[in-house]
């Protein structure tokens, strides 16, 4: 690709947490900081990880398998937020969460342990599901436009040669490179914290890689594919969304148990920070090839207007009016559960590998 990689790391806010941390830890806290600083993989192999699944995603097989890499102190995050090994020590609020704690991440327990804040328990993809997604997104650099606690950025540094992880919050990105180390593939990934609308539209006021007259000139970065995984709005997603009037009745009453859905379904009016289907149109200008990560409710006369009304609504973005555009929905099951969409667009989808 013509550059070296760059070494993942953190700068800016996300330092100053993480330098807070050390200060708290030194003061009192129990978690000896020192004692890693260290620790190989050698030192760690007698600690048995929970890593085999079954078809369900439930763990069934002990195994004593860590990533042949060195621990970098300077990254370890204990102490930002607590390591629950129990279900006495989890809020009440989190415990169907932490019951899942194995699907979210295999290596949950391999010392020092994965980390999430309390928004990353319910919005992490689980790791069977990521795996999957990371298959069908191969390429040379992807980015991860919401990696929050770095499941998704994780598989991705599994198939891919570079990974972009962008999050607003810093701890989070702490969080991240915390469990990227743990799976021994921090080095292929490079964290930043920005919002990922900022990014893209910074990236646009920059000549493309092929236009710019010097290597001296900063140019947008070549992005193969880019996965959205936005914010769904918390757990809340499966009561619908606002306004949605699909399980009322004229007189405001709702249908029989009968005939109402399961859930009132989910419009993407709904996606944070901003309206899906701008959301979907402002990554196109980056790249055609996107892997778009939905509710499992959302409506699907909204996703396939994503392609649709796609020249109407931002005019000089999209396909060649001679290329006819699908778009391929994956469900995604874990056992008899049906958990999210996940949406290919372009190359990625069946039968347009021709368009990556």
């Amino acid at each position: 690709m013509g550059k070296g990689k760059r070494k993942g790391g953190l700068t800016g806010v996300s330092k100053f947490v993480f330098e807070s941390m050390k200060s708290d830890s030194a003061d009192g806290n129990s978690h000896d900081v020192a004692s890693l600083k260290e620790t190989t993989v050698e030192e760690t192999r007698d600690y048995p990880v929970k890593k085999k699944k079954k078809n369900d995603g439930s763990a069934f097989v002990e195994e004593t398998a860590l990533p042949e890499t060195r621990w970098v102190d300077k990254y370890y995050a204990t102490g930002l937020v607590p390591h629950y090994t129990h279900a006495s020590q989890v809020p009440e609020h989190l415990q169907k969460y932490f019951s899942q704690r194995r699907r979210f991440f295999s290596l949950y327990s391999t010392l020092p342990g994965c980390l999430l804040d309390e928004e990353g328990w319910y919005s992490v993809t689980p790791e069977l599901l990521a795996d999957q997604i990371a298959n069908r997104c191969r390429c040379d650099t992807i980015l991860d436009a919401f990696c929050g606690v770095g499941g998704n950025s994780i598989a991705f540094a599994k198939t891919c040669q570079r990974v972009i992880a962008l999050d607003t919050s810093p701890t989070r990105l702490a969080l991240a490179r915390h469990n990227a180390q743990i799976y021994g593939v921090a080095d292929r990934i490079e964290f930043i914290l920005t919002d990922y609308i900022s990014f893209v539209r910074s990236q646009m006021s920059l000549p493309s890689y092929s236009d710019s007259e010097s290597a001296d000139h900063q140019q947008r970065r070549k992005f193969d594919v880019i996965f959205l995984s936005p914010p769904w709005g918390g757990p809340s997603y499966l009561s619908g969304s606002a306004g949605d009037i699909s399980a009322s009745n004229e007189n405001g009453a709702s249908p029989p148990p009968s005939t109402a859905p399961e859930h009132p379904s989910y419009s993407l009016s709904s996606i944070q920070p901003i309206h899906g289907a701008e959301l979907f149109d402002l990554t196109r200008k980056i790249t055609k090839n996107i892997a778009y990560y939905l509710p499992r409710n959302t409506r699907l006369e909204e996703i396939s207007e994503l392609l649709l009304q796609e020249k109407s609504r931002a005019p000089g973005v999209g396909s060649s009016p001679s290329v006819d555009e699908k778009v391929e929905i994956e469900e995604e099951w874990m056992g008899n559960k049906l958990k999210a969409l996940t949406c290919y667009f372009g190359g990625l989808a069946a039968g347009q590998e021709g368009m990556f």
